[in-house]
């Protein structure tokens, strides 16, 4: 189960204290889930989330009953009232039936819970000269959608804390390349920038603002299946993610690679922070125009 870190957390539209939530158990049912990166008290590509995380439901066939201003406001409230800057937070939404259901109904109990976890930004040092990761085979079910699976979850964490590393990138039956444990990959071969095809990953928030931070640097981008055994062809490799954002690698198990010297790599990163800042004006303007309907709610 999840740490929560900081003082509050949310059940529903609740506010509950930190020492209360190891009573909401949500290893029961299914959980559809996000994180969040907070940064300045703005929630990065909240909207984005929001869009996967009705479609992580969509694909489970489970119904979100509250609806994306109730949820914005609820997350507002719970950045507001920890007094957080900066961190890491995650919404789930837990499906499953009730005693009283189980043996009558098939109706579907949905409980909401956003908190703040434990989070850990890569340090200058790691951008600058980028990180281990290591290969493991396994595949995760039902790519597109963002769901919790703790037992996948524990199998490849206990090979990255092994082996010291970063991440690991995982590989499917078939010998290709999908993503991340908790990321997804790009590699670099010239000019082009490759990684796998979105049917195969999960369609990372930062993966979407990476290809568009491509398309605005005119950097030819393409989705295709990669080999394992191709890999060492590639002239660099990065890692994307929530909190990770642009990440190089200088190594997957034995192969290494000048990543985080590699310009295209560079131009990207510096790209995709403009994103960043672009995302957040964007928000802040989101709440100026959204003002008074809050409020109101």
């Amino acid at each position: 189960m999840d740490k929560c870190v900081n003082a509050f957390f949310l059940h529903q539209d609740e506010i509950k204290v930190s020492e209360e939530f190891e009573t909401y158990n949500t290893s029961e049912g299914k959980s559809l889930y996000e994180v969040i990166r907070i940064s300045d008290g703005i929630p990065i590509f909240l909207m984005d989330h929001l869009e996967r995380l009705q479609n992580s439901a969509s694909i489970m066939k489970y119904n979100i009953s509250i609806t994306k201003n109730e949820i914005i406001n609820r997350i507002l409230k719970l950045i507001e009232k920890n007094n957080v800057q900066v961190g890491n937070l995650k919404l789930v939404f837990n499906y499953s039936r009730s005693d009283e259901s189980k043996a009558t109904t098939n109706a579907i109990n949905e409980r909401f819970l956003a908190y703040f976890i434990p989070h850990k930004y890569p340090s200058d040092q790691q951008y600058a000269e980028g990180v281990k990761t290591i290969i493991y085979h396994g595949e995760r079910c039902n790519p597109n959608a963002k769901v919790i699976n703790n037992s996948f979850r524990e199998k490849v964490n206990e090979q990255i804390n092994n082996n010291n590393v970063y991440e690991a990138i995982l590989v499917d039956n078939d010998g290709f390349i999908t993503e991340g444990s908790k990321s997804n990959i790009f590699m670099v071969k010239g000019s082009t920038v490759v990684t796998s095809s979105v049917i195969n990953v999960l369609p990372g928030i930062t993966r979407q603002f990476i290809i568009k931070t491509c398309e605005k640097l005119n950097i030819k981008f393409e989705e295709k299946n990669i080999q394992e055994k191709d890999l060492k062809f590639y002239d660099g490799l990065f890692i994307s993610g929530t909190s990770p954002n642009v990440l190089p690698i200088k190594s997957v198990n034995e192969v290494s690679f000048n990543s985080s010297k590699n310009s295209i790599i560079n131009s990207i990163m510096e790209g995709f922070n403009v994103e960043l800042k672009d995302n957040k004006q964007k928000f802040v303007k989101y709440l100026e125009n959204n003002t008074i309907n809050r409020l109101n709610e």
